[in-house]
């Protein structure tokens, strides 16, 4: 009985440590997430909280969001269109909408393959399972702004857990996501409202990140 039972279970131990012993790789998160996530920059001076929908496929971003700027609080309902080279501003309760166009191209979230691997964690606990969450974090560079991330997602399903972003206009600008959902529950979301289809685009162009704040 004991030969038997060595016999079923070293091939299960032998598949754990090769398992275990993969190096991550670098990945691509779900085209289609909704969530929320947290955003802070300039020492937590500026910070947001929002909703989200993410969509790869169509090149395309909702966000509700909150926060405060320069001291003044505000609060946005935003949708960013990257094809089309456009972002609208809407205020549902006085049905206003404010239209720019977008200096930005639509950035897949993923894991570069130039990335550099910094370490494999657990998140939480890992004497039971449940506890924890396995995680892999990320560095590199970004060319077209002289800047550099930090990314960490999870090793299952490479769904976003929060990135470091610096440049030195902007500094550090940290994000969090949280409570990620695969699949778009609304889809239309992505479409403009009606009061939206008369709005003129305004002269001021935008890009992610200004417009985000």
């Amino acid at each position: 009985m004991m030969k038997l039972l060595l016999l079923f279970v070293a091939p299960l131990l032998f598949l754990t440590v090769c398992c275990s012993a993969q190096r991550p790789h670098q990945c691509h998160s779900p085209p289609l997430l909704s969530g929320s996530l947290s955003v802070s920059a300039r020492d937590g001076q500026d910070w947001a909280v929002a909703k989200y929908r993410y969509d790869a496929f169509g090149q395309r971003i909702r966000l509700w969001e909150f926060g405060e700027v320069d001291s003044k609080s505000f609060h946005l309902n935003m949708l960013f269109l990257f094809r089309e080279g456009v972002v609208y501003s809407m205020n549902y309760k006085n049905e206003t909408c404010q239209k720019n166009a977008l200096h930005s191209s639509f950035h897949p979230s993923r894991i570069p393959r130039n990335a550099t691997l910094l370490a494999q964690v657990i998140l939480g606990g890992s004497s039971a399972p449940g506890e924890g969450l396995l995680v892999n974090t990320w560095t590199g560079d970004v060319p077209e702004t002289q800047g550099k991330y930090v990314a960490t997602v999870t090793e299952f399903g490479c769904i976003p857990v929060s990135t470091l972003y610096y440049t030195e206009q902007t500094g550090w600008v940290t994000t969090t996501y949280f409570n990620a959902v695969t699949g778009i529950p609304d889809p239309e979301q992505f479409i403009p409202p009606p009061f939206c289809n008369e709005t003129e685009t305004e002269e001021d162009t935008l890009d992610f990140f200004s417009a985000f704040f």
